[in-house]
């Protein structure tokens, strides 16, 4: 219980923060020793120009860049392309290498579009890699995968659909309208790259009709660097409400609700009619509430008029520690 107490300390007092803290950015430039020295390019002006393009464009080492060019006759595109396929090539054998080793760090990603969020977890090595530009867009593909499927299940809601998927399900996903393959190449790329071991370990998606909100939180939160709507952390959840009428601070307390979650950890939500608990309690409704211990989050929901109905939670790395005492 000591992590979720320094947890809940933390969250009370960055109260009406959006921001918990913030995450280094490090871009990296991959190099592959599997490649082989070529004969030079042309010493040329346009060829010159085309060697920077081709490396702001894609981000792999000059020496990449000029081989791939060599390889495709100059033609800037053939060339993208040539670089992508070797990258995965190179991406499989170092996973294949690196297979097994543990991923206990990584990052949280929350995307909310229109009436449907998701979270999704990705794992890597070391805090030192989560940090890094390319394993945060990483993520971010992963999320924009899961949005786009759950956006392509078709269904009438009357009212609230939930769905996880587990990391053999979620690593066959495809990439997105904008990219080629599955996550699963994504995340062989992204190996390759980076040369840690990493894990598409979990996603959950939530949809709502009418009359219903999804509160969100994460915990040590930034922004994705391309996309608004996309924030990243080490801990969060969502909270699914009813809302009897429309209410203007439905966001802000549909935060308070995602930070309870992530800083007390409920197993269920629970009633209104259940007895008052203490800090071990596990029904939601029943804790003392996070912001204010001398209530509990039932009586903080009740005035509201906002009836709390499933939350999830996810926490990074959360099960590893369980996984190796075993």
């Amino acid at each position: 219980m000591s992590l979720l107490r320094t947890l809940r300390l933390c969250l009370v007092s960055q109260t009406g923060s959006r921001s918990a803290g913030s995450l280094l950015l490090q871009s990296p430039q991959p190099s592959w020793h599997a490649f082989h020295a070529v004969p030079s390019l042309s010493s040329s002006t346009s060829s010159k120009e085309l060697l920077m393009k081709l490396r702001r464009k894609t981000g792999y080492s000059f020496v990449n860049c000029k081989k791939a060019l060599e390889s495709c006759g100059g033609d800037l595109k053939q060339a993208e392309v040539w670089l992508h396929k070797q990258a995965q090539k190179e991406g499989w054998s170092k996973a294949a290498k690196l297979h097994g080793r543990k991923t206990k760090e990584g990052l949280i990603g929350l995307l909310r579009e229109g009436n449907t969020a998701v979270l999704v977890e990705v794992n890597c090595e070391t805090d030192f890699v989560s940090r890094n530009l390319k394993f945060q867009q990483l993520v971010q593909q992963v999320a924009l995968g899961t949005m786009l499927h759950c956006q392509g299940i078709e269904d009438q809601l009357s009212t609230y659909s939930k769905g996880f998927l587990n990391s053999s399900e979620l690593s066959g996903l495809p990439a997105g309208p904008d990219r080629e393959g599955s996550l699963k190449d994504h995340l062989a790329l992204a190996i390759g790259k980076l040369g840690e071991n990493m894990t598409l370990k979990r996603a959950a998606w939530v949809k709502v009709p009418l009359g219903f909100y999804v509160g969100s939180y994460v915990h040590g939160v930034m922004h994705s660097p391309s996309l608004h709507n996309l924030v990243l952390g080490k801990y969060g959840a969502l909270v699914i409400c009813e809302a009897s009428e429309q209410n203007a601070n439905l966001e802000d307390i549909g935060r308070r609700l995602g930070q309870h979650v992530v800083g007390m950890a409920p197993l269920s939500v629970g009633s209104l009619e259940d007895e008052p608990g203490g800090e071990t309690e596990t029904k939601m409704l029943s804790q003392p509430y996070l912001l204010d211990p001398s209530i509990t989050l039932g009586q903080y929901v009740q005035p509201q008029g906002v009836s709390v109905v499933d939350f999830v939670r996810f926490e990074c790395g959360e099960g590893e520690e369980i996984a190796d005492i075993q």
